[in-house]
């Protein structure tokens, strides 16, 4: 046996008799919270470490980032998720059937939860905050270009763990090897579900290689339609913030569909894009719309690897539609499934829009970037499930439990 897979075994047996009251849990939340703040220094020092390895010019760089600020978020969002009831043993069925037994389906924890994720050093916290509430351990298997950040954020919640007398083998961050990874997509029996947190061709990797169960989740290709009755002033609004708050996040905006009678607004629609120096990559109608008006260095012909991309940077395509049905179509032969937003003032526009889109979350008249646990008032994520089975859009406490069934009786034999 590897020393890995040693590792796994001995979690799956800790998880079985893993359990803390609430009091504890929330003392361990608060306690990591202060230590966050206390060696805010340190995590900067480490972060900047991994910073060094990335040009301060590409848009991942800002998911790497820790500072000061992020730190002191980072640190209330413990306590948040802290001030979160209980997502265990809730009763979320209750039957007393004909024969008099009594039928209950109430909230487990899943166990051993992985997660494999790419370049944001927050989730560490983020998983092992909503894991330690929800019951659970956690493995983590983070981007080697967040090394030096996620090992600092581990070492501190051991090092709570352990003045807390709590075991500290409840998390686990695997070292940066492949092999590592190989490992951990072939522990079957020991760990219970692996979650993917990052891009399409990380996704893609771990479908095709784990042989446990897997919940999809991060990528995002997200569209906005402005429709023929959209408001001008919430459209322009809504497209800014949907595609610049943080276009290194998968809820950002990547193509702008608009109705064909409304491309004489195009421009004013997308004008504060130009001030970000946002590229577009525009079909032949609205680029006609858009010539001589936007800046010409950041207007570019679309052509079919334009749409259905994730751009992930201050780049936007842009096609033009003859009607809802053309959207709705356009969405669905490109969507990754994860957010899909209308402006529209129809109001049966914008319920045959809601009703239709096949997401995880579907928009009428805000943007896309509300996608987010902290957002939906979940504390926070472990990421946003682009897929139907268990769990769909954000996954917190709630989606990192299963459940059991408890059936009680007097003597009852089954007769038939």
């Amino acid at each position: 046996m590897s020393n890995l897979n040693q590792i796994f075994t001995d979690m799956k047996n800790l998880a079985k008799n893993f359990s803390l009251d609430e009091k504890k849990i929330n003392d361990i939340l608060l306690d990591i919270s202060n230590k966050l703040i206390n060696n805010k220094d340190l995590i900067i020092t480490e972060n900047k470490k991994d910073l060094a390895n990335l040009d301060s010019q590409n848009p991942m760089y800002d998911r790497l980032l820790l500072n000061e600020k992020r730190i002191y978020a980072l640190a209330n969002d413990l306590i948040n998720i802290g001030n979160l009831s209980s997502p265990l043993k809730k009763i979320l069925e209750e039957k007393t059937l004909k024969n008099g037994l009594l039928l209950q389906k109430v909230t487990v924890p899943m166990g051993v939860v992985s997660v494999i994720f790419e370049s944001r050093p927050n989730v560490t916290l983020d998983v092992f905050s909503l894991c330690l509430k929800s019951g659970n351990l956690c493995i983590l298997k983070g981007g080697k270009e967040a090394y030096h950040s996620n090992k600092v954020l581990v070492d501190i919640i051991k090092k709570s763990l352990e003045e807390l007398k709590v075991n500290s083998n409840i998390i686990f961050l695997l070292p940066n090897e492949r092999t590592a990874a190989e490992e951990l997509f072939n522990a079957t029996g020991l760990i219970d579900v692996c979650i993917p947190r990052g891009g399409k061709g990380l996704i893609d990797y771990v479908r095709k290689n784990c042989r446990i169960p897997v919940i999809e989740t991060g990528a995002g290709i997200v569209h906005t339609y402005f429709d023929e009755s959209g408001d001008l002033s919430k459209g322009t609004n809504i497209i800014d913030n949907g595609k610049t708050r943080r276009v290194s996040v998968c809820n950002a905006l990547d193509t702008l569909l608009i109705h064909k009678n409304r491309l004489s607004d195009l421009f004013n629609l997308i004008a504060p894009l130009a001030n970000k120096n946002v590229t577009i990559f525009a079909d032949e109608k609205s680029y006609a719309f858009l010539t001589n008006k936007y800046p010409s260095e950041l207007l570019n012909i679309a052509n079919e690897e334009h749409y259905g991309i994730e751009f992930l940077d201050f780049k936007m395509s842009i096609k033009t539609v003859d009607s809802l049905d053309s959207a709705i179509a356009h969405i669905h032969k490109y969507t990754s499934g994860h957010s899909e937003a209308i402006i529209a003032e129809n109001s049966a526009v914008t319920e045959e829009f809601l009703q239709k889109v096949d997401a995880a979350v579907v928009y009428a008249n805000v943007p896309t970037s509300f996608t987010d646990g902290g957002q939906f008032e979940m504390g926070a994520e472990i990421g946003i499930s682009t897929q139907k089975l268990h769990a769909r859009g954000p996954m917190a406490l709630n989606e990192l439990t299963s459940y059991k069934w408890l059936v009680r009786g007097n003597g009852q034999i089954r007769t038939s």
